[in-house]
C-alpha cells in the first residue's frame, strides 16, 4: 500500500564556483599555471590577454549573467544579453603582482634524467649472464627501492618468480645472483639488504692498503652496533688503537653513502629544485616614518583573461537569424561556455583576493620577522589569528598557506613555517615555540661534542633563558628538529 510522508531536512550544498574556488586556492603557482592552461584548452570562450594588449580595464556583465546554479539551459534567451559593446568585453586582470615578472621564468623548466632502474638494466645486459639468470637479475632490479635497497625477503622473490613468471628457483639461486651480479653493479652499495651491507659493499670497492680503510671495513663488519650507538671507547678497547686511528676510520665511513640511489631520477621527469614563490615581500624604508613591509602576488597568480572575440562574432551572427536551428544550437553551446568562463574568472578573482588578504594579514602579524629575518622575532601565530583578521574560514587559510612560499629580501620562506603555538615565559610574555626551538638549536650547536647536553641539562639551560619547559617537551622539540639524543650526538 502506497504511503506518503513529509520530511524536513537541513543541509548545506556548495555551489560549483565555491568548489572550484577551494580547489584553486590550495594550488601553488606552478600547479595553478597548469590548471589555467588546462581550462583554456577545454573552454574556447576563454583567452589570455596578450602582453602587448594588457590594459587596466574592467567591465561588468548583465545581471542575468550573474545567475548561478541553474540546473538546465533555457533555449529561449535573448542573445543580445551576451553581446558587449565595450572592449575588452569580458576580462579579468589584477595589479597586485610583482613588476619583476621574468625573475622566476627559468625555474619551472622540466628536466629529464635516467632512473636507477634503467641504469642498472643497461649494465646487466652488458654482463655475461645466462638467460634464466638474467630474468632473475632483472626481477631483483625491479624490486629495488629508490635508494637502491632490496627491502623484500629473498623468499618472497622466489615465490613471486614462481607465480608471476613461471620460474621455479631457490632462495640460494636468487641470493647467488643478487650477490654475484646485482651487487657488483655500479653504484657501489646497490642491492644491499640493509645499511650495514650497503656500507660494506662500498668499502670493499675501495682497494687500498690504507690503515684507515682497513679499520673502517673491520668496524663495519664486526662492530656495527657499537658504531651506530657511538660506543667509541668499546671500539678503541676492542682493536687496541689510538683515538686518532678511530677518527681516521670514522672519516672514511662518513664519506660512504647510505642512499646510493639518491643521485638518480626516481620518476624520469623531475622539476628543478628551485622554488617558484607565490608571493613577493618587499621592504620600504620611509626614514623617520619607519619601515613598510609590502606584500604582493607573483604575477603568474594574476592572469588577465577575457572572452574570445570569435565567440562574440558568432553570437552577433545568431542575433540576426533567430530561426536557424544550427545557430540556436551553437548559441546554446556558447552560453554554456560563457557561464563556465564567468564562474572560472570569478573564482580566479576571488583566489587573488583571498591570497592577497591572507599574505597581508600574515605580514601584519609578523612584520618584525620580515624586517629582521630572525626566527627569534617570530610571534606566536595560528590559523585562527589570520582568519580573525581576514574574515575567512580557518580551512580557507589552511588551503592558502599549504605549499605556498614567499620571496623575501632575506630569502624564500615557507609560509607554514611561520605558524607556531605559544608558551608563556617567566616574564608572563607569550613567545613562539619556534623561538624556543631556535634557542634549543643554538645551545646544541655550541655544546661540547665530546660531552653533549642531555635533555635534563637542556631543561636547565633553557630555564636560565626564561623558558620553563618540561623535559618531555624538550624531547618532543628535539625530535621535531631531527636532533638525536645526547649519546648519538657524541663525537671524538
Amino acid at each position: 500500500m502506497l504511503k506518503q510522508n513529509l520530511q524536513m531536512r537541513l543541509g548545506q550544498k556548495l555551489a560549483p564556483q565555491q568548489i572550484q574556488l577551494m580547489k584553486l586556492i590550495q594550488l601553488h603557482t606552478l600547479e595553478f599555471e597548469e590548471e589555467l592552461e588546462r581550462e583554456l584548452e577545454e573552454n574556447p570562450a576563454l583567452e589570455k590577454v596578450q602582453e602587448d594588449n594588457k590594459e587596466e580595464e574592467y567591465s561588468s556583465l548583465d545581471e542575468k549573467f550573474e545567475e548561478e546554479g541553474n540546473e538546465s539551459i533555457d533555449t529561449d534567451f535573448d542573445v543580445n544579453e551576451y553581446i558587449f559593446d565595450d572592449e575588452p568585453a569580458y576580462k579579468s586582470s589584477a595589479n597586485n603582482y610583482s613588476a619583476d615578472d621574468e625573475e622566476f621564468d627559468n625555474q619551472s623548466l622540466l628536466t629529464e634524467g635516467q632512473s636507477l632502474y634503467d641504469y642498472l638494466l643497461e649494465q646487466i645486459y652488458l654482463a655475461k649472464v645466462d638467460d634464466d639468470d638474467l630474468k632473475i637479475a632483472e626481477y631483483i632490479i625491479g624490486n629495488l627501492d629508490n635508494d637502491g635497497y632490496l627491502r623484500r625477503e629473498v623468499k618472497q622473490l622466489v615465490d613471486d618468480l614462481a607465480f608471476s613468471q613461471g620460474m621455479i628457483t631457490t632462495t640460494e639461486k636468487v641470493t647467488e645472483i643478487l650477490e654475484n651480479y646485482v651487487q657488483k653493479l655500479d653504484p657501489p652499495g646497490v642491492g644491499a639488504r640493509g645499511l650495514q651491507e650497503c656500507l660494506l659493499l662500498q668499502i670493499e670497492k675501495k682497494v687500498s692498503a690504507d690503515k684507515a680503510v682497513s679499520l673502517a671495513g673491520n668496524i663495519l663488519r664486526n662492530q656495527f652496533d657499537a658504531l651506530t650507538n657511538k660506543h667509541y671507547n668499546k671500539i678503541i678497547q676492542k682493536y687496541d688503537i689510538e683515538e686518532e686511528d678511530l677518527k681516521d676510520a670514522l672519516e672514511v665511513i662518513s664519506k660512504l653513502s647510505p642512499k646510493v640511489g639518491g643521485n638518480f631520477d626516481t620518476q624520469t621527469i623531475t622539476i628543478n629544485n628551485e622554488i617558484i614563490p607565490d608571493f613577493l615581500i618587499t621592504i620600504k624604508d620611509n626614514g623617520a616614518k619607519g619601515v613598510d613591509v609590502i606584500p604582493s602576488l607573483n604575477s603568474k597568480n594574476a592572469p588577465s583573461l577575457r572572452v574570445s572575440d570569435e565567440y562574440k562574432d558568432i553570437l552577433t551572427t545568431y542575433s540576426h537569424d533567430k530561426k536557424s536551428a544550427e545557430h540556436k544550437q551553437a548559441a546554446l553551446f556558447i552560453k554554456q561556455k560563457l557561464d563556465a568562463a564567468k564562474w572560472y574568472i570569478d573564482a580566479i578573482n576571488q583566489r587573488q583576493n583571498t591570497l592577497l588578504q591572507t599574505i597581508s594579514a600574515i605580514v601584519q602579524l609578523q612584520k618584525e620577522y620580515f624586517i629582521t629575518a630572525d626566527d627569534k622575532s617570530l610571534k606566536p601565530m595560528i590559523l585562527k589569528d589570520v582568519a580573525d583578521i581576514t574574515g575567512f574560514d580557518i580551512s580557507t587559510i589552511s588551503r592558502v598557506v599549504k605549499s605556498k612560499y614567499a620571496d623575501t629580501p632575506n630569502g624564500i620562506v615557507y609560509l607554514k613555517s611561520l605558524f607556531s603555538d605559544s608558551l608563556t615565559n617567566d616574564d608572563g610574555e607569550e613567545v613562539s615555540t619556534k623561538e624556543i626551538k631556535t634557542h634549543l638549536m643554538d645551545i646544541i650547536d655550541s655544546e661540547n661534542k665530546r660531552k653533549p647536553h642531555t635533555d635534563d641539562a637542556l631543561v636547565g639551560l633553557l630555564k636560565e633563558k626564561g623558558y620553563n619547559i618540561a623535559r618531555r617537551t624538550i624531547a618532543k622539540y628535539r625530535e621535531q628538529l631531527n636532533i638525536p639524543v645526547a649519546r648519538l650526538r657524541k663525537e671524538l
